[in-house]
């Protein structure tokens, strides 16, 4: 008893020491303890690390389209060369039209199969064994986007997909730069090849594109993100003030009709009763009259009809003979005194040019002239 009353605080020290080690350095910023420093990798995964390898075999398959036969046929080899690197084995069914691969007992690597089932997916989906081998490396990842089903009309459909696309692919080739991922456009597909970072930028570009909100919009604000990533003092602070706020402009507003009907209030007691004709002869006093008397009333009224309809037709046809109104006649403006032509100038001016020849000098150019040469006689 009395050796374990002295083990008691012994023990208790050695908890706090423990403690005071693992505990974390206050001098630490949390945004340090959160960015990945640059330069850094995942160590690669190597046989050391799981010597005893797998204990069941798995296996995935996928189909692929008719039109990709003839590719999927001469690439097989390459294949085939580069996942039995990773110890997978991969085989091609050309009558039922599908691939497989599966593990065997040297694979090592439990991940390696998921990377082989991507792989086989992405060469079903027209892409490139070149760019689709990427996807065995650890820092690279895919993502097939479904976008079949996110429009309904199909005229619209193909204006959105090829609206990603851009005029000669120049959205698409914009995109890829940015988010440093290769995409490629297929059917009602997008694959994606790339980092994790740059497949989420991808995706969200993807579906706002299919729900009609232009691809340059995400673009300026990846751009703008990428500037921002630079600067080392930017990185744990808020970017909102920065990015660009686009607001939705509805252009296509529903067209109204030309003819609005009014809604009357609502009133629980129905419409009044409309009147018989008996009603109205009592109001109007005919009701009381005899046979002879109401025909009479009759005649006049269709006499007092045609004598208003003769009258009209008379109007009209006197009409054809009616004289027009003339214009009055405008009498012709006297000449102004004050713009008349001085004729005895104009004679003056003739004569001189006829005096005058083509080239020749002046009365007093010539007088000038003599007097010039008289003077240089003279100091001779």
């Amino acid at each position: 008893m009395a050796s374990s009353s002295l083990n008691g605080p012994d023990r208790a020290a050695g908890k706090s020491e423990s403690r005071r080690q693992n505990a974390k350095p206050e001098d630490r910023d949390e945004s340090e303890l959160l960015t990945v420093p640059d330069g850094w990798k995942e160590p690669a995964f190597s046989r050391e690390d799981n010597p005893r390898g797998l204990l069941e075999e798995s296996s995935f398959a996928t189909l692929f389209p008719k039109y990709r036969e003839a590719y999927l046929k001469d690439c097989w080899p390459l294949v085939q060369k580069a996942l039995n690197e990773h110890h997978v084995n991969a085989t091609l069914d050309l009558i039922e039209g599908s691939m497989t691969v599966c593990t065997t007992k040297k694979t090592f690597d439990p991940y390696i199969i998921i990377r082989a089932r991507d792989l086989i997916k992405l060469l079903a989906r027209s892409v490139s064994f070149e760019q689709a081998v990427r996807i065995l490396q650890d820092d690279v990842a895919c993502d097939i986007i479904k976008i079949g089903s996110l429009v309904r009309n199909k005229e619209r459909f193909v204006k959105r997909r090829q609206r990603l696309i851009g005029p000669k692919g120049s959205t698409l080739k914009a995109l890829e730069l940015l988010t440093n991922c290769y995409i490629m456009v297929q059917g009602n597909t997008v694959s994606a090849i790339g980092p994790f970072s740059g497949l989420k930028e991808v995706r969200k570009v993807v579906l706002d594109t299919m729900k009609n909100i232009h691809p340059i919009y995400n673009i300026k604000t990846l751009m703008i993100k990428r500037e921002l990533a630079k600067d080392s003092e930017l990185r744990s602070q808020s970017w909102e003030r920065f990015l660009p706020q686009f607001k939705h402009k509805n252009v296509n507003k529903r067209k109204e009709p030309k003819k609005k009907t009014v809604k009357k209030e609502y009133t629980p007691f129905p419409p009044p009763q409309p009147e018989s004709q008996i009603d109205k002869e009592l109001a109007s006093g005919e009701y009381f009259l005899k046979a002879s008397q109401k025909k009479r009333q009759k005649m006049e009224a269709v006499k007092a009809k045609q004598a208003e309809a003769l009258s009209k037709r008379q109007e009209e046809r006197k009409k054809a003979f009616i004289p027009p109104k003339e214009k009055p006649v405008v009498k012709p403006k006297e000449a102004s005194t004050e713009t008349k032509i001085d004729v005895a100038a104009i004679k003056e001016k003739v004569k001189k040019a006829k005096n005058k020849k083509l080239g020749a000098l002046t009365a007093e150019e010539v007088k000038l002239k003599m007097e010039a040469d008289e003077k240089k006689k003279k100091k001779k």
